[in-house]
């Protein structure tokens, strides 16, 4: 039976790498006591170094029912049995609000602090799983993976519970819920710009993006759903960044994420695209709040339509 937490990940959450690398770490427990008030059900926290289960203890220990996500713990930053040993005592103290993502990150940040240290991931990724196995997890259950080829998706149906992509278009996500399977979760972060003027909004998407285009796991996914490198220069095309990046007002974005639902996810994380620093983009959160009533009402519904349960545009 998949983990407790893991069941809870429905509705729409937060994506935000402020929350877990703020030096204001007193703004940062505000931030999370006040999403969880306005309707968030769950923060995904990256990881690029550091204490990432440490930083999601923070946020939990100040609230009561959101739930926190590594998303994702660097597997080349970590070792399987001390995470083992530090989700197991999240589990004692937070119960079903804690979950692990896990994920092979990228050749660049690995590879800057011990060059050609990035090698084989995939074999990597396995070997973490068996780690965290024998340090007595069920990945089966207690995982969820950054998944984007097929590969990480075949492994996601056979050794996780789940699948946590970044960048990725509905059509991917139809695609995704196909190999990966129909009981596993799906929970996409979807990158927005709350600006209705198109060249403003475009001009914020391409600088969010801009960096993500200079890594090859990126690049490649981006060309599997279907963006010739044409489309992948000077920023972006049009095209691509309107696909990647939702941008609008409140009700266009709410737009995206039921395109999501209606794609077979079951949970869609926010991210608040182009946020300088470590800024906490509270007024953009609490905008963006309008859409979780939206997002339970279509998270629900994916899950009355599993049980056999007819509901049109499910």
């Amino acid at each position: 039976m998949t983990a407790p937490a893991i069941e809870r990940i429905t509705g729409v959450g937060i994506w935000s790498r402020a929350l877990r690398y703020s030096t204001d770490r007193a703004a940062c427990r505000d931030a999370a006591r006040e999403l969880e008030q306005l309707g968030y059900r769950t923060v995904w926290l990256p990881d690029v170094g550091g204490d990432p289960l440490g930083v999601a203890g923070e946020l939990l220990e100040v609230t009561e029912q959101l739930v926190a996500a590594t998303g994702i713990l660097n597997i080349w930053m970590h070792d399987p049995a001390s995470v083992a040993r530090q989700y197991r005592q999240s589990l004692d103290r937070f119960g079903d609000r804690f979950v692990l993502g896990l994920g092979n990150s990228h050749a660049p940040l690995v590879d800057a602090g011990s060059p050609g240290r990035y090698q084989r991931p995939v074999t990597r990724l396995l070997s973490f799983l068996d780690g965290l196995q024998s340090a007595g997890l069920d990945t089966k259950e207690e995982t969820v993976l950054a998944a984007l080829g097929p590969r990480m998706q075949g492994i996601v149906r056979d050794r996780a519970a789940g699948s946590h992509p970044y960048l990725v278009t509905a059509g991917y996500l139809r695609r995704s819920r196909e190999l990966i399977g129909h009981g596993k979760l799906l929970a996409p972060a979807l990158s927005v710009v709350l600006t209705a003027d198109p060249v403003r909004a475009r001009a914020r998407a391409r600088a969010h993006l801009a960096g993500y285009l200079t890594l090859p796991n990126y690049l490649n996914n981006f060309r599997r759903m279907g963006f010739g490198d044409e489309e992948l220069r000077d920023g972006g095309s049009d095209r691509f960044v309107d696909e990647l990046v939702a941008w609008g007002d409140v009700a266009k974005i709410g737009q995206r994420v039921a395109e999501f639902f209606d794609a077979g996810v079951d949970h869609v994380c926010l991210q608040v695209a182009d946020v300088p620093g470590e800024q906490l983009p509270m007024t953009e959160w609490r905008t963006l709040a309008a859409l979780t009533g939206l997002a339970r009402a279509l998270s629900h519904s994916r899950y009355l339509n599993g049980l056999g349960i007819f509901l049109p545009g499910c």
